[in-house]
Protein backbone atom coordinates (compact mmCIF):
# COMPACT_ATOMS: atom_id res chain seq x y z
CA UNK A 1 0.00 0.00 0.00
CA UNK A 2 1.12 3.60 -1.03
CA UNK A 3 1.96 5.20 2.31
CA UNK A 4 -1.14 7.85 2.91
CA UNK A 5 1.02 10.75 3.30
CA UNK A 6 3.59 9.89 0.40
CA UNK A 7 3.30 12.83 -1.97
CA UNK A 8 3.30 15.48 0.50
CA UNK A 9 7.25 13.96 0.74
CA UNK A 10 7.53 15.45 -2.38
CA UNK A 11 8.56 18.69 -3.27
CA UNK A 12 9.52 19.85 -7.05
CA UNK A 13 10.70 23.50 -7.31
CA UNK A 14 9.85 23.71 -10.95
CA UNK A 15 12.57 27.18 -10.87
CA UNK A 16 15.22 24.91 -9.71
CA UNK A 17 18.09 24.21 -12.31
CA UNK A 18 18.22 20.80 -10.84
CA UNK A 19 16.75 18.16 -12.99
CA UNK A 20 13.51 17.50 -11.84
CA UNK A 21 14.41 13.57 -11.64
CA UNK A 22 16.99 14.54 -9.28
CA UNK A 23 15.00 16.27 -7.02
CA UNK A 24 12.26 13.33 -7.28
CA UNK A 25 15.09 10.91 -6.08
CA UNK A 26 16.51 13.28 -3.24
CA UNK A 27 12.93 13.78 -2.24
CA UNK A 28 12.34 10.22 -1.73
CA UNK A 29 15.62 9.99 -0.14
CA UNK A 30 15.02 12.49 2.27
CA UNK A 31 11.67 11.04 3.29
CA UNK A 32 13.25 7.64 3.67
CA UNK A 33 16.28 8.85 6.10
CA UNK A 34 13.35 10.65 8.04
CA UNK A 35 11.49 7.34 8.66
CA UNK A 36 8.30 8.71 6.39
CA UNK A 37 9.06 5.90 4.03
CA UNK A 38 9.83 2.61 5.45
CA UNK A 39 10.95 -0.69 3.93
CA UNK A 40 8.45 -2.77 2.23
CA UNK A 41 6.71 0.59 1.08
CA UNK A 42 4.95 0.63 -2.12
CA UNK A 43 5.87 3.21 -4.42
CA UNK A 44 3.58 5.55 -6.65
CA UNK A 45 3.05 4.06 -10.29
CA UNK A 46 5.00 6.11 -13.03
CA UNK A 47 1.55 7.33 -14.04
CA UNK A 48 0.81 8.71 -10.60
CA UNK A 49 3.96 10.14 -10.46
CA UNK A 50 3.66 11.85 -13.67
CA UNK A 51 -0.32 13.22 -13.17
CA UNK A 52 0.33 14.16 -9.46
CA UNK A 53 3.71 16.41 -10.02
CA UNK A 54 3.01 17.84 -13.55
CA UNK A 55 6.23 15.79 -14.92
CA UNK A 56 6.44 13.64 -18.04
CA UNK A 57 6.44 9.50 -17.82
CA UNK A 58 10.21 9.80 -18.57
CA UNK A 59 11.13 12.09 -15.87
CA UNK A 60 9.36 9.96 -13.27
CA UNK A 61 10.84 6.72 -14.72
CA UNK A 62 14.51 8.22 -14.54
CA UNK A 63 14.18 9.42 -10.75
CA UNK A 64 12.85 5.35 -10.05
CA UNK A 65 15.82 3.72 -11.92
CA UNK A 66 18.15 6.55 -10.00
CA UNK A 67 17.03 5.23 -6.91
CA UNK A 68 17.39 1.64 -7.82
CA UNK A 69 20.72 2.52 -8.55
CA UNK A 70 21.96 3.62 -5.59
CA UNK A 71 19.46 0.35 -3.49
CA UNK A 72 17.01 2.12 -2.48
CA UNK A 73 14.52 0.65 -4.38
CA UNK A 74 13.05 -2.52 -5.97
CA UNK A 75 10.82 -3.55 -8.08
CA UNK A 76 8.58 -6.49 -9.35
CA UNK A 77 7.21 -6.86 -12.67
CA UNK A 78 3.46 -6.37 -13.06
CA UNK A 79 3.56 -5.05 -9.91
CA UNK A 80 5.79 -1.92 -9.45
CA UNK A 81 8.01 -0.20 -7.13
CA UNK A 82 8.74 -0.46 -3.80
CA UNK A 83 11.30 0.71 -1.08
CA UNK A 84 14.33 -2.03 -0.91
CA UNK A 85 16.59 -0.52 1.78
CA UNK A 86 15.89 2.10 4.31
CA UNK A 87 19.79 2.19 5.33
CA UNK A 88 20.42 3.48 2.08
CA UNK A 89 24.22 5.68 2.43
CA UNK A 90 23.49 8.64 0.45
CA UNK A 91 25.90 11.11 2.56
CA UNK A 92 26.46 13.70 0.42
CA UNK A 93 23.73 16.07 -0.05
CA UNK A 94 24.69 19.47 -1.99
CA UNK A 95 23.58 22.95 -2.42
CA UNK A 96 25.31 24.59 -5.33
CA UNK A 97 24.88 28.32 -6.24
CA UNK A 98 25.91 29.67 -9.53
CA UNK A 99 25.72 33.42 -10.16
CA UNK A 100 25.10 32.17 -13.91
CA UNK A 101 25.04 29.31 -16.42
CA UNK A 102 27.80 30.39 -19.27
CA UNK A 103 29.44 27.88 -21.41
CA UNK A 104 32.23 27.69 -18.95
CA UNK A 105 30.13 27.50 -15.90
CA UNK A 106 28.49 24.30 -17.39
CA UNK A 107 31.76 22.62 -17.65
CA UNK A 108 32.67 23.43 -14.14
CA UNK A 109 29.10 21.69 -13.47
CA UNK A 110 29.25 19.24 -15.60
CA UNK A 111 32.30 17.80 -14.58
CA UNK A 112 31.73 18.09 -10.53
CA UNK A 113 29.01 16.14 -11.34
CA UNK A 114 30.80 13.55 -12.91
CA UNK A 115 33.31 13.39 -10.49
CA UNK A 116 31.48 13.69 -7.15
CA UNK A 117 29.68 10.55 -7.55
CA UNK A 118 26.25 8.93 -8.56
CA UNK A 119 24.99 8.71 -5.18
CA UNK A 120 25.58 12.57 -4.69
CA UNK A 121 22.35 14.52 -4.10
CA UNK A 122 22.84 17.84 -5.71
CA UNK A 123 20.31 21.19 -5.85
CA UNK A 124 21.42 23.21 -8.24
CA UNK A 125 20.24 27.13 -8.78
CA UNK A 126 21.47 30.10 -10.61
CA UNK A 127 20.89 33.38 -8.84
CA UNK A 128 21.26 35.36 -11.78
CA UNK A 129 24.04 37.58 -10.06
CA UNK A 130 20.60 38.95 -7.65
CA UNK A 131 22.40 39.29 -3.72
CA UNK A 132 18.76 39.60 -2.85
CA UNK A 133 17.50 36.26 -4.32
CA UNK A 134 21.23 34.40 -3.34
CA UNK A 135 20.61 35.17 0.06
CA UNK A 136 17.42 34.06 0.21
CA UNK A 137 18.38 30.74 -1.53
CA UNK A 138 20.81 30.26 1.25
CA UNK A 139 19.36 31.15 4.25
CA UNK A 140 16.43 29.34 3.61
CA UNK A 141 18.48 26.18 3.34
CA UNK A 142 21.03 26.16 6.15
CA UNK A 143 21.56 23.23 7.94
CA UNK A 144 19.69 21.11 4.73
CA UNK A 145 23.21 19.92 3.15
CA UNK A 146 26.38 18.49 3.90
CA UNK A 147 28.12 20.63 1.90
CA UNK A 148 27.46 24.45 -0.19
CA UNK A 149 29.19 24.87 -3.19
CA UNK A 150 28.66 28.88 -4.01
CA UNK A 151 30.19 30.99 -6.99
CA UNK A 152 29.96 34.30 -5.16
CA UNK A 153 29.68 37.63 -7.98
CA UNK A 154 27.47 40.19 -7.46
CA UNK A 155 27.82 43.68 -8.26
CA UNK A 156 27.61 46.44 -5.24
CA UNK A 157 25.09 45.56 -3.99
CA UNK A 158 26.69 42.17 -2.53
CA UNK A 159 29.32 44.10 -0.81
CA UNK A 160 27.90 42.27 2.25
CA UNK A 161 27.92 39.14 1.03
CA UNK A 162 30.32 37.71 3.45
CA UNK A 163 28.15 38.05 6.18
CA UNK A 164 25.83 35.41 4.91
CA UNK A 165 28.46 33.14 3.67
CA UNK A 166 29.89 33.02 7.41
CA UNK A 167 26.66 31.72 8.32
CA UNK A 168 27.35 28.37 6.25
CA UNK A 169 29.24 25.97 8.54
CA UNK A 170 32.93 25.98 7.11
CA UNK A 171 33.50 22.72 7.25
CA UNK A 172 30.85 22.25 4.20
CA UNK A 173 31.52 25.22 2.91
CA UNK A 174 33.49 25.24 -0.80
CA UNK A 175 33.97 28.63 -2.77
CA UNK A 176 34.13 27.97 -6.27
CA UNK A 177 36.18 30.48 -9.23
CA UNK A 178 36.47 34.10 -6.78
CA UNK A 179 37.56 34.44 -2.86
CA UNK A 180 35.18 36.54 -1.30
CA UNK A 181 36.95 38.98 1.57
CA UNK A 182 35.47 38.94 4.53
CA UNK A 183 35.01 34.97 4.97
CA UNK A 184 36.09 34.12 8.14
CA UNK A 185 37.61 31.11 8.99
CA UNK A 186 39.37 27.48 7.42
CA UNK A 187 36.97 26.38 4.48
CA UNK A 188 37.57 24.95 0.77
CA UNK A 189 37.95 27.40 -1.98
CA UNK A 190 39.02 26.75 -5.57
CA UNK A 191 39.64 30.15 -7.42
CA UNK A 192 40.88 32.63 -10.11
CA UNK A 193 43.38 35.34 -9.28
CA UNK A 194 41.39 37.92 -11.78
CA UNK A 195 44.18 40.74 -11.22
CA UNK A 196 46.91 38.84 -11.73
CA UNK A 197 46.23 36.42 -13.98
CA UNK A 198 45.19 39.20 -16.84
CA UNK A 199 48.57 40.98 -16.11
CA UNK A 200 50.78 37.92 -16.59
CA UNK A 201 48.91 36.65 -19.64
CA UNK A 202 49.31 40.06 -21.09
CA UNK A 203 52.56 40.02 -20.03
CA UNK A 204 53.33 36.44 -21.67
CA UNK A 205 52.12 38.01 -24.90
CA UNK A 206 54.34 42.17 -24.75
CA UNK A 207 55.99 40.48 -28.01
CA UNK A 208 53.31 40.53 -29.67
CA UNK A 209 51.51 43.05 -28.10
CA UNK A 210 54.36 45.47 -28.94
CA UNK A 211 53.03 45.91 -32.45
CA UNK A 212 49.84 48.02 -31.41
CA UNK A 213 49.83 51.18 -29.68
CA UNK A 214 46.37 50.99 -27.77
CA UNK A 215 44.71 48.19 -25.64
CA UNK A 216 40.80 48.05 -25.32
CA UNK A 217 38.77 45.98 -22.68
CA UNK A 218 35.15 45.16 -24.08
CA UNK A 219 33.58 45.33 -20.30
CA UNK A 220 29.86 46.31 -20.96
CA UNK A 221 28.07 48.30 -17.82
CA UNK A 222 25.48 45.30 -17.47
CA UNK A 223 27.56 42.38 -16.45
CA UNK A 224 28.95 41.69 -13.18
CA UNK A 225 32.58 41.10 -14.21
CA UNK A 226 35.22 40.70 -10.76
CA UNK A 227 36.65 44.79 -11.26
CA UNK A 228 39.99 42.77 -10.10
CA UNK A 229 39.95 42.16 -14.41
CA UNK A 230 40.05 46.01 -15.09
CA UNK A 231 42.58 46.92 -12.31
CA UNK A 232 44.89 44.48 -13.71
CA UNK A 233 44.57 45.13 -16.81
CA UNK A 234 44.85 48.79 -16.19
CA UNK A 235 48.02 47.87 -13.93
CA UNK A 236 49.66 46.43 -17.11
CA UNK A 237 48.58 49.11 -19.83
CA UNK A 238 50.78 51.57 -16.93
CA UNK A 239 53.64 49.22 -16.56
CA UNK A 240 54.28 49.09 -20.45
CA UNK A 241 53.18 52.26 -21.43
CA UNK A 242 50.33 51.35 -23.72
CA UNK A 243 47.28 53.32 -24.39
CA UNK A 244 44.03 52.04 -22.67
CA UNK A 245 40.15 52.23 -23.12
CA UNK A 246 37.65 50.56 -21.04
CA UNK A 247 35.23 50.21 -23.42
CA UNK A 248 31.48 49.73 -22.16
CA UNK A 249 29.57 50.18 -25.49
CA UNK A 250 31.16 48.15 -28.21
CA UNK A 251 28.63 49.15 -30.18
CA UNK A 252 29.58 52.89 -30.59
CA UNK A 253 33.67 52.16 -30.28
CA UNK A 254 35.41 52.85 -33.57
CA UNK A 255 38.08 50.39 -34.56
CA UNK A 256 41.36 51.70 -36.14
CA UNK A 257 44.61 50.21 -36.81
CA UNK A 258 46.94 49.49 -34.24
CA UNK A 259 44.74 48.68 -31.78
CA UNK A 260 43.52 45.20 -29.93
CA UNK A 261 40.47 44.46 -28.27
CA UNK A 262 40.04 41.84 -25.41
CA UNK A 263 36.39 40.90 -24.76
CA UNK A 264 35.18 39.35 -21.87
CA UNK A 265 32.27 37.72 -23.11
CA UNK A 266 31.18 35.49 -26.22
CA UNK A 267 28.47 37.85 -27.93
CA UNK A 268 30.84 40.71 -27.41
CA UNK A 269 33.60 38.52 -29.44
CA UNK A 270 30.94 37.71 -32.01
CA UNK A 271 30.13 41.40 -32.65
CA UNK A 272 33.51 42.73 -32.36
CA UNK A 273 34.44 40.30 -35.70
CA UNK A 274 31.36 41.42 -37.20
CA UNK A 275 32.59 44.91 -36.88
CA UNK A 276 36.35 44.01 -38.31
CA UNK A 277 34.94 42.42 -41.35
CA UNK A 278 33.04 45.65 -42.56
CA UNK A 279 36.50 47.34 -42.40
CA UNK A 280 39.62 46.72 -44.24
CA UNK A 281 41.46 45.71 -41.49
CA UNK A 282 43.00 42.48 -41.18
CA UNK A 283 42.73 40.71 -37.65
CA UNK A 284 46.36 39.74 -36.63
CA UNK A 285 48.00 42.55 -38.49
CA UNK A 286 45.91 45.90 -38.58
CA UNK A 287 44.06 44.73 -35.52
CA UNK A 288 44.73 42.40 -32.54
CA UNK A 289 41.77 40.06 -30.94
CA UNK A 290 42.31 38.88 -27.38
CA UNK A 291 39.20 36.33 -26.02
CA UNK A 292 38.62 35.64 -22.34
CA UNK A 293 37.72 31.88 -22.02
CA UNK A 294 39.16 28.93 -23.95
CA UNK A 295 36.66 27.00 -26.41
CA UNK A 296 37.31 24.09 -29.38
CA UNK A 297 35.70 27.03 -31.78
CA UNK A 298 38.21 29.34 -30.68
CA UNK A 299 40.43 27.43 -32.50
CA UNK A 300 39.34 28.09 -35.65
CA UNK A 301 37.86 31.16 -36.06
CA UNK A 302 39.49 33.72 -38.38
CA UNK A 303 42.50 31.23 -38.10
CA UNK A 304 42.51 31.34 -34.56
CA UNK A 305 41.40 33.42 -31.42
CA UNK A 306 43.92 34.32 -28.79
CA UNK A 307 42.56 33.40 -25.43
CA UNK A 308 43.35 33.99 -22.07
CA UNK A 309 41.84 31.37 -19.54
CA UNK A 310 41.68 29.14 -16.74
CA UNK A 311 40.83 25.83 -16.60
CA UNK A 312 37.52 25.18 -15.85
CA UNK A 313 37.19 20.96 -16.25
CA UNK A 314 40.21 21.37 -13.68
CA UNK A 315 38.09 23.99 -11.20
CA UNK A 316 35.20 21.44 -11.39
CA UNK A 317 37.13 18.42 -10.44
CA UNK A 318 39.23 19.78 -7.42
CA UNK A 319 36.13 21.04 -6.21
CA UNK A 320 34.57 17.41 -6.13
CA UNK A 321 37.44 15.96 -4.77
CA UNK A 322 38.05 18.26 -1.82
CA UNK A 323 34.95 17.15 -0.51
CA UNK A 324 35.20 13.75 -1.41
CA UNK A 325 38.89 13.62 0.60
CA UNK A 326 37.26 16.51 3.30
CA UNK A 327 40.28 19.22 2.32
CA UNK A 328 40.15 22.39 3.86
CA UNK A 329 42.47 24.37 1.30
CA UNK A 330 42.54 27.81 -0.92
CA UNK A 331 43.71 26.84 -4.55
CA UNK A 332 44.33 29.23 -7.25
CA UNK A 333 43.36 28.08 -10.41
CA UNK A 334 46.30 27.94 -13.35
CA UNK A 335 45.73 30.65 -16.00
CA UNK A 336 46.78 30.34 -19.64
CA UNK A 337 47.55 31.97 -22.73
CA UNK A 338 46.84 30.36 -25.86
CA UNK A 339 48.41 32.49 -28.47
CA UNK A 340 47.15 32.49 -32.36
CA UNK A 341 47.26 34.61 -35.33
CA UNK A 342 44.24 36.75 -34.03
CA UNK A 343 47.56 39.04 -32.28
Amino acid sequence: MIPKNFFKYIDINYYSSTPKYLQLANAIVKAIKEGKLNEGDTMPSINELSFEFEISRDTAEKGYRHLKKIGALGSVPGKGYFIKDAEIDNPLKILMLFNKLSPHKKIIYDTFVANIGETAAIDFFVYNNDFTFFKKLLSSRIDQYTHYVMMPHFGEAGENVHEIINTVPKNKLVVIDKLVPGITGRFAAIYQNFEKDIYHALEQALEQLGRYHTLKIVSPEYANFPKEQIVGFLNFCHQYAFNYVVVNHLHDEPINAGEVFITLMENDLVELIEKILTTPLQVGKDVGVISYNESAVKKVILNGITTISTDFYLMGKRAAEMILEKTIEHEEMPFYLRLRSSL
